[in-house]
């Protein structure tokens, strides 16, 4: 203990920007995994499970001890990131530790600027290619600098990309099959079509859908100026649509209420293997709502709007889980400067374990008959109670 104590107090001694904790002791821990970050003055502890990432806030010398704390008969692996180098503490079966330093030459510089540490990070969309759809977006110069007024935008976009990578990454495959539900302006879409064949060197079939004529129109021509043969866009509805291949990916982002769940179900019946989602504009369960003996859910009216938005949400989350499918709800920050969302990503699996499914339906039936709900991706699914 004293040994781990004397270690965390050195790696925090020279200004670390980021740990993880990692390798957790047994099976049950509630965290996969736990990452310390600098914020301004403060730290933020991001803590992960399966699903979901939990948050908190904290200031030196508080984060010390709480991550002795975190790491104490709970994990065997820390790493930290600063200045110096790459700290590393590991921890045996028996508690003892080691700590050694790896010092580079190439460790940059601390940089005193948000900006400046925002251009040391190593993102998939690279500072310094002339990426032509955010040229076009006013994130890039044409030399392919970033406009530093654009940082934020350029740092969501990244996050996004990053979390399709997550699982693109994992595949050996040659070409994919792509539709994008609600596609809008279809400033992802690009870039999702540029990270797949430039970065990843994968064919790309991609086809946007939406219900505004120009909308369609300008990004088709806009597919055309940048040479993008296997992305185009067709006018039409999420509901009904029949995608003319095997569906390897549904992205669906910002396609409002219930327009999310036509296009989760569309997934579904497809066998998609990966489903990324935003969902926005959860109205539909604030309507339905109600509640006799957690009435304090639906007696103020922010409140019940946000929670309704939770659970229509959670519920979609959990009929993804029944159908198959290993979900996760991530906090994303959308790049259209909006609050914090919910991102789904959802993966097929080969199989699943039937307690899997039926623990998930019956957590779904009993917050329908708590609160009053009839969720549509639910009565799509045609699901008996």
């Amino acid at each position: 203990m004293n040994e781990l104590v004397n270690y965390f107090s050195s790696m925090f001694a020279s200004d670390l920007s980021k740990i993880i904790i990692s390798k957790p002791r047994n099976k049950e821990e509630d965290y996969k995994k736990i990452v310390v970050e600098k914020k301004g003055s403060g730290y933020q502890i991001s803590k992960y499970t399966e699903k979901q990432v939990f948050h908190e806030n904290l200031n030196y010398p508080e984060v010390v001890n709480r991550c002795i704390d975190m790491t104490v008969n709970h994990y065997r692996q820390v790493n930290g990131w600063s200045t110096k180098g790459e700290h590393i503490i590991l921890i045996s079966k028996n508690g003892s530790c080691s700590y050694k330093v790896k010092r580079t030459d190439a460790m940059p510089i601390r940089a005193t600027a948000s900006n400046e540490h925002n251009r040391r990070k190593n993102y998939i969309l690279k500072e310094g290619i002339a990426i032509e759809p955010l040229i076009d977006m006013g994130i890039f110069t044409k030399e392919g600098k970033v406009v530093n007024s654009m940082y934020d935008k350029y740092k969501q976009i990244n996050r996004f990309i990053e979390i399709l990578d997550d699982e693109i990454s994992k595949l050996t495959v040659q070409k994919i099959n792509i539709i994008d539900f609600g596609c809008g302006k279809s400033y992802l879409t690009f870039v999702v079509y540029y990270y797949l064949t430039e970065i990843r060197k994968i064919e790309a079939n991609i086809i946007g859908l939406d219900l505004k004529e120009d909308v369609i129109k300008n990004c088709n021509l806009a597919a055309h100026k940048y040479n993008y043969s296997g992305l185009r866009f067709e006018l039409g509805d999420i509901n009904g649509f029949k995608a003319p291949f095997d569906v390897d990916i549904v992205l669906t982002l910002h396609a409002c209420d219930v327009a999310t769940d036509y296009a989760l179900y569309n997934a579904i019946q497809w066998k998609a293997k990966m489903i990324f989602s935003v969902p926005c504009c959860q109205h539909e369960l604030n309507k339905q709502i109600h509640a006799e003996t957690l009435s304090i859910l639906t007696r103020y009216g922010i409140i019940k709007e946000r929670f309704s938005a939770l659970a229509t949400d959670a519920i979609r989350g959990n009929l993804l889980e029944y159908c198959g499918y290993k979900t996760q709800l991530l906090e994303f920050v959308d790049f259209t400067h909006t609050p914090k969302n919910i991102l789904i990503r959802a993966i097929k699996r080969q199989s699943t374990p039937k307690k899997v499914s039926d623990a998930a339906l019956e957590e779904i039936h009993a917050i329908i008959k708590d609160f009053n709900f009839k969720p549509t991706l639910y009565q799509l699914l045609k699901i008996e109670n």
